[in-house]
């Protein structure tokens, strides 16, 4: 095994997926349930398929988020090549395909109004458009464009687990700097978790960008000679 896939030089992979499950935990038992009463989101009154297309759109994120952390580590890519096939296309079409699309109406009938709904068919727009573009690539065998493209689709499907982080932050730091009455604070709350739509992909979509053009600069920097003794 090469020291690009050895297990131990990827300290990263155990709390990415500590951090995943533990989201995945709190997020969907609930919706296992198929009470909309128990629903950790509000559901649309008079729009019958609101519910139905939030827990499959949850479903098929949760196949998608699993097999993602997989599919970025590159000891398991280095070990078990055909599995991590397996896994990708399990990744496009019965995660980021379905759960995109269903993010459409998810969005339309959503909480955050305008501008978090703006937020969210721009995620899963980008979402889609990456995933496609790298399992294309991969198909085409352009192993280096397909890793771009998945680094950037992972990135942009991690943003809902980041989702929440922004949401509270703005809403216990910032919010209160700026409401000086329980109204304003009911107000602005709603704003800022709009906002936290906003943030969760944008910035994961700017240090993805970073790490590809981090990493294309590295790989292109020659290795100092080894002087010959």
């Amino acid at each position: 095994m090469t020291t690009d896939t050895t297990f131990w030089r990827r300290p990263w992979i155990a709390p990415l997926l500590f951090l995943t499950v533990a989201f995945l935990a709190f997020s969907l038992p609930p919706y296992l349930t198929l009470d909309p009463a128990q629903s950790r989101l509000p559901v649309r009154e008079g729009a019958p398929l609101h519910y139905p297309a939030l827990v499959l759109h949850i479903l098929f994120g949760t196949v998608a988020l699993l097999a993602s952390c997989f599919q970025v580590w590159p000891w398991f890519r280095g070990r078990y090549p055909a599995i991590h096939r397996r896994v990708g296309r399990l990744y496009v079409f019965a995660g980021v395909l379905p759960a995109s699309l269903l993010a459409v109406p998810v969005s339309l009938y959503g909480h955050t109004g305008f501008v978090g709904a703006t937020g969210n068919l721009m995620l899963s727009f980008l979402w889609l458009t990456t995933t496609v573009a790298g399992f294309r690539t991969a198909r085409q065998r352009h192993f280096q464009d397909h890793r771009r493209w998945m680094i950037r689709s992972f990135a942009l499907g991690m943003s809902i687990v980041v989702n929440r982080l922004w949401g509270v932050l703005l809403a216990f730091l910032v919010v209160p700097l700026l409401a000086s009455t329980p109204a304003e604070t009911e107000a602005l709350s709603g704003q800022a978790f709009a906002a936290s739509v906003w943030l969760s992909w944008v910035v994961n979509a700017v240090i993805a960008e970073w790490w590809i053009e981090r990493t294309r600069k590295r790989s292109r920097t020659p290795r100092q000679a080894v002087p010959v003794s």
